[in-house]
């Protein structure tokens, strides 16, 4: 079996119970995509462009905060994956803003921007029909 050799800005192990790293979920980043490997005997890669990536949301419930853990939940503009977390993880703030950071960064490289929907305000007084 071949040895993974791409190089990861980071990688960290989904935490469970008392912040341990007892699960078989693993994040995975590289300066381009974003990995997440869950199984244990079956295994399933789900690989998420960072420039797909349109929102970054830090949670951290109180029962994770006490064991230094947080969630960050992404929403996508990718079809089979709209909305993802990655779930229990140790230095999360730091690791939300440099998910952020290296977003920014891919979308400067590829040169896209993010398109910014508004719901159509019929309700509007000023209006005119």
């Amino acid at each position: 079996m071949a040895k993974d050799t791409t190089a990861y800005v980071w990688r960290e192990r989904k935490r469970t119970i008392f912040g341990l790293p007892l699960t078989f979920t693993v994040y995975k980043l590289t300066e381009e995509k974003l990995i997440i490997e869950t199984g244990f005997l079956s295994k399933i890669e789900e690989e998420i462009r960072l420039y797909r990536i349109m929102d970054v949301t830090l949670k951290k419930p109180f029962g994770q905060r006490i064991f230094g853990l947080g969630t960050i939940h992404c929403c996508t503009g990718d079809k089979s994956t709209p909305e993802f977390d990655i779930s229990k993880i140790k230095n999360a703030s730091q690791v939300k803003n440099m998910l952020s950071d290296m977003v920014e960064k891919q979308r400067d490289e590829k040169r896209l921007a993010v398109r910014e929907y508004m719901e159509d305000d019929t309700d509007c007084d000023d209006c005119v029909d």
